[in-house]
């Protein structure tokens, strides 16, 4: 929810990768697929007033950086989604909240497993709390 009140969320679904992301030497040299979704939370009102891209958050800037930053193989998807996410926020500096999940599917566990997947996210909101505590009164706390 943006400062004003009111709740905008942009998002993309389901992009689908093929790429080599594995702890394991195996996985990086076969491959896998991989899905990613992406939420931006973000204050659209003067894009869906005046039919404006630039009061928005563009959904095919969100693939392309999805796209590439899963082109650079990594042992871990927990380091490919976070890499997503500060991508993101550096594109997005107006979001109040973005949140990357990176799907593994059939990850290589030794028996049937439809995904593994990890998500994060960076919420600015909490980063705009002032907590200078200068010339507070802690006794009228009662403690």
């Amino acid at each position: 929810m943006d400062k004003g009140g009111n709740s905008s969320k942009v998002a993309l679904e389901g992009m689908q990768f093929y790429a080599f992301h594995g702890y394991y030497d195996e996985e990086q040299l076969i491959g896998t697929y991989f899905v990613v979704d992406v939420y931006v939370e973000t204050n659209f009102i003067n894009a869906a007033e005046f039919d404006e891209l630039d009061g928005t958050v563009n959904y095919e800037t969100v693939y392309t950086i999805c796209r590439l930053e899963m082109k650079k193989t990594a042992r871990l998807i927990e380091n490919v989604a976070n890499r997503i996410l500060g991508k993101l926020t550096e594109q997005f500096p107006g979001a109040s909240n973005i949140t990357v999940r990176l799907s593994k599917m059939n990850p290589p566990l030794g028996g049937p497993v439809a995904r593994s997947f990890v998500e994060i996210s960076s919420n600015r909101m909490s980063e705009d709390i002032d907590f200078d505590m200068d010339g507070f009164d802690f006794g009228s706390l009662g403690l």
